[in-house]
C-alpha cells in the first residue's frame, strides 16, 4: 500500500524547528558576506554554515523535506509573482536593461573568454529584447502562482532551478565584472555595407598604431578585426527595474543582487528535491498556503510602495484554481491555470505598453518636484587607509595614517615583518547620486540652430539679449577693414598698436555663448506643456494631428508649448518641414529622455517644477481639459 507523505514528517514540532533553523542559518550566512557585517563575517558564516548542515541533515533524516519544501514554495511563489510584476509593469524598462547585457563587450565577453571564441556575440538578441523581456516577465508570474498551487510541480522545479541558475550566472556576473580588464574580441565587416565598410577602413587605419588592434584577413568581400576590449560592465542587474530605486531610494547593489539570488536558488533546490513529493493543493492546504503567500506578497507591495500586486495575485491565484476545478477535458489542469495566468498577465502587459507604467517609479512621475530631485544627492565619506603586508604570513591590515594605532604600532620601522603596499581610499558612506542628473536633463539648442518657432519664446529671448559683453572695434591701419572682438581678448600681441586703431567701445556676442538651454525655465515656470519624442525617426506619427491640435491651442491661451527630442539638428529641421509642425523644439540626451517615458510620442504637463500630467500618445487629453483639470489647480 502507497503511504501518504505529509508535511508533518517523523515529528511536526521538531521538523518545524529545523526549518526555522535552516532559514536562520540561511539569514546568517547571508548577512556574514554582507559588507555591513564585515566585522562579523567570520562568526555569521560559520554559525550560519553549521545551522544550515545540521538542519539540512535532520529535516531529511525526520522526513522534513516536505515541510521546508512547502516553506520554499510560498516564500518563492511569492517574490516570483511580486518581481515579475514589477519587471511586467515596465517591460520596456526591462528591455533596455536586457539589450545592455546583450551588448558586445558585456555578457557575450564570458563566452569569449571561457570558450575561447571571440567572434561570439549576443548582439542578434537586441532586435528582440522587448520580446524576451515579455515572456520573462511572463514566466515568473505563471511560474510563481504554479509554485504556490502545487501545479505539475516537476515541470515547475525544472523550470525554476533552469531560470534561477540564469538569474544568479546574470547577477554573479554584474556582480565580479571588471572594466580594467581585457577579452579578445573579433569582428568581421562587410565591404558590402557602406558602414561597415567605413568603420573597417578606421580599424585598419587603427591597426598601424595600436598594437590592441590586429587585422587578422582582409578581401574584397570582407575585413577580419581581432581586438583587445574592455568590457562594459552591467553596474544595476535590473531585477526590479525602478522599484527598489524609487521607493527605497537605492537598488540592491551587484552583490547584493547575486547573494538575493543565491537565496532563492537555495529555496527552489529544496523545492526541485522534493518535487516527487509534492501534490497538487487540495482545499485545506490551499485555505493555508494562498493566504499566507497574500502576506507575503502584501509584505513586498509595502516596501515597494505599491498594492496592485495584492490585487492581482487574488485574481491570478484563484483564476488558476477556479480553472484547475471545472475538470474539464481540455483545460481544466494546471496547463489551463497556466494558460488563465498568461491571459491575465498579457492583458496587463498589452496596458502598460500603450498606456506607460501602472505604477511610475522614475523620477518624472506625476506629482514629484524636479528641482527637488535634481539636488538630492549626497556626497560620499571616504577614509584614506594604508595598506601593510606580513611577509611571513601574508596577512595585509589596514591603518588610518592618522590613528592612535597606526602610530602605537610603529608597524613603518618592522621592515623585516612588515611590507608597505598602497594607499588606498575606502568607502564609509557611498555617494548619492542625485535622482534628476542635470548633465543629462539639460533640453538645449545651438544658438546658430535656433529659427522663429525658438525665438517665439520668452526665455530664449532673454538669453540671447543677456549674451552680450562688451567689445571693441578696430580699425585695420593697412586694410582698413573693422573687425569687432569681446574686450577679454584684446592684447597688444595679437592686435599691435601700429597696426590696430581701438575705434569704440561696443556690445559683442559672447564667444563662450554657444546654447540656449531651457532646463531652469522648466523647472521654474507657472505652466509649461512639454512634448517628448526619444527618437524623431521612432516618432508614432499617428498622434501628430493631437499634438498639433494642442500646441496649437496652448500657443492661443499663452501657455508655452515646446517639443523635447533626442535627434539632431538635421533631424528636426526635416521633421519640421515633412510634417508642418513649428513649434519650438529643444535637444536632450535620448537616454534620458527614455527614463522620462517609454512612449513615442509622450506628453508632460508642469507647473512651478512639479509634473501634473503624463500621458502617452494614446491618451493624450484636449488642452482644454489639462487647462481646468491641471493648470488651474
Amino acid at each position: 500500500m502507497k503511504t501518504t507523505r505529509t508535511i508533518s514528517g517523523h515529528s511536526l514540532p521538531l521538523n518545524v524547528l529545523f526549518v526555522m533553523l535552516n532559514l536562520v542559518g540561511l539569514a546568517l550566512t547571508t548577512m556574514g558576506f554582507h559588507d555591513h557585517f564585515e566585522a562579523q563575517k567570520m562568526l555569521f558564516v560559520s554559525l550560519g554554515i553549521v545551522l544550515m548542515l545540521f538542519s539540512a541533515v535532520a529535516l531529511i533524516f525526520f522526513k522534513g523535506k516536505l515541510m521546508i519544501a512547502t516553506v520554499s514554495r510560498v516564500i518563492v511563489g511569492s517574490l516570483f509573482i511580486v518581481s515579475g510584476l514589477i519587471k511586467a509593469n515596465d517591460p520596456v524598462g526591462f528591455s533596455y536593461k536586457l539589450e545592455e547585457y546583450f551588448e558586445d563587450g558585456a555578457l557575450a565577453y564570458r563566452i569569449k573568454e571561457w570558450f575561447g571564441a571571440p567572434g561570439f556575440s549576443l548582439e542578434y538578441f537586441i532586435q528582440h529584447a522587448l520580446l524576451l523581456s515579455v515572456i520573462i516577465c511572463i514566466a515568473e508570474i505563471v511560474l510563481g502562482v504554479l509554485v504556490i498551487i502545487g501545479g505539475k510541480m516537476r515541470l515547475v522545479s525544472w523550470l525554476l532551478v533552469i531560470m534561477m541558475l540564469f538569474f544568479t550566472f546574470l547577477t554573479w556576473h554584474t556582480s565580479t565584472c571588471d572594466a580594467k580588464t581585457k577579452f579578445v574580441d573579433r569582428d568581421t565587416y562587410s565591404l558590402e555595407i557602406a558602414k561597415e565598410a567605413q568603420l573597417a577602413d578606421m580599424k585598419i587605419e587603427e591597426a598601424k598604431t595600436n598594437k590592441d588592434v590586429k587585422i587578422l584577413s582582409r578581401n574584397s568581400e570582407e575585413v577580419v578585426v581581432e581586438e583587445l576590449k574592455s568590457p562594459q560592465c552591467v553596474t544595476d542587474c535590473g531585477c526590479f527595474g525602478d522599484a527598489m530605486k524609487g521607493s527605497i531610494g537605492r537598488s540592491l547593489t551587484p552583490k547584493e543582487s547575486l547573494w538575493k539570488d543565491i537565496v532563492l536558488l537555495y529555496l527552489v533546490i529544496w523545492i526541485f528535491a522534493a518535487q516527487k513529493l509534492i501534490q497538487p493543493n487540495n482545499v485545506r492546504q490551499n485555505w493555508i498556503y494562498v493566504p499566507i503567500s497574500l502576506i507575503l506578497v502584501s509584505g513586498l507591495s509595502w516596501v515597494f510602495n505599491w498594492y496592485f500586486p495584492i490585487l492581482f495575485s487574488v485574481v491570478a491565484i484563484l483564476a488558476a484554481l477556479w480553472v484547475y476545478r471545472i475538470r474539464n477535458r481540455f483545460i481544466g489542469n494546471h496547463y489551463g491555470s497556466a494558460l488563465m495566468v498568461t491571459l491575465l498577465c498579457g492583458v496587463f502587459i498589452w496596458y502598460v505598453l500603450h498606456y506607460d507604467p501602472l505604477r511610475d517609479y522614475r523620477p518624472y512621475a506625476v506629482g514629484n518636484y524636479l528641482p527637488d530631485l535634481a539636488r538630492d544627492g549626497k556626497p560620499g565619506k571616504y577614509q584614506s587607509l594604508l595598506v601593510y603586508k606580513n611577509l611571513q604570513t601574508g596577512e595585509k591590515r589596514e591603518y588610518d595614517s592618522s590613528s592612535k594605532e597606526f602610530m602605537n604600532s610603529k608597524i613603518w620601522e618592522k621592515t623585516k615583518e612588515w611590507k608597505y603596499l598602497e594607499m588606498i581610499n575606502k568607502e564609509i558612506v557611498p555617494t548619492k547620486l542625485p535622482s534628476i542628473d542635470t548633465a543629462q536633463f539639460n533640453p538645449s539648442r545651438s544658438v546658430r540652430f535656433l529659427t522663429a518657432d525658438e525665438l517665439q519664446l520668452d526665455v530664449v529671448k532673454k538669453q540671447l539679449k543677456n549674451r552680450k559683453v562688451t567689445g571693441l572695434r578696430l580699425l585695420d591701419n593697412i586694410t582698413k577693414e573693422k573687425t569687432e572682438i569681446p574686450e577679454i581678448e584684446y592684447n597688444v600681441e595679437s592686435y599691435p598698436k601700429d597696426t590696430y586703431t581701438v575705434l569704440d567701445t561696443i556690445e559683442v556676442e559672447s564667444p563662450d555663448f554657444i546654447d540656449v538651454s531651457i532646463r531652469d525655465f522648466l523647472f521654474k515656470a507657472p505652466e509649461v506643456i512639454v512634448a517628448i519624442s526619444k527618437n524623431l525617426k521612432e516618432f508614432d506619427i499617428s498622434h501628430l494631428t493631437e499634438l498639433k491640435t494642442l500646441a496649437k491651442a496652448a500657443q492661443k491661451a499663452g501657455v508655452p508649448f515646446v517639443l523635447v527630442v533626442g535627434s539632431s539638428d538635421n533631424e528636426i529641421e526635416a521633421f519640421k518641414k515633412k510634417y508642418d509642425f513649428h513649434v519650438p523644439v529643444f535637444i536632450n540626451d535620448g537616454v534620458e529622455l527614455k527614463a522620462i517615458s517609454r512612449a513615442n510620442p509622450a506628453l508632460l504637463v508642469l507647473r512651478y517644477g512639479r509634473v501634473k500630467g503624463k500621458y502617452t500618445g494614446n491618451s493624450l487629453p484636449e488642452f482644454n481639459w489639462i487647462q481646468t483639470n491641471l493648470l488651474k489647480k
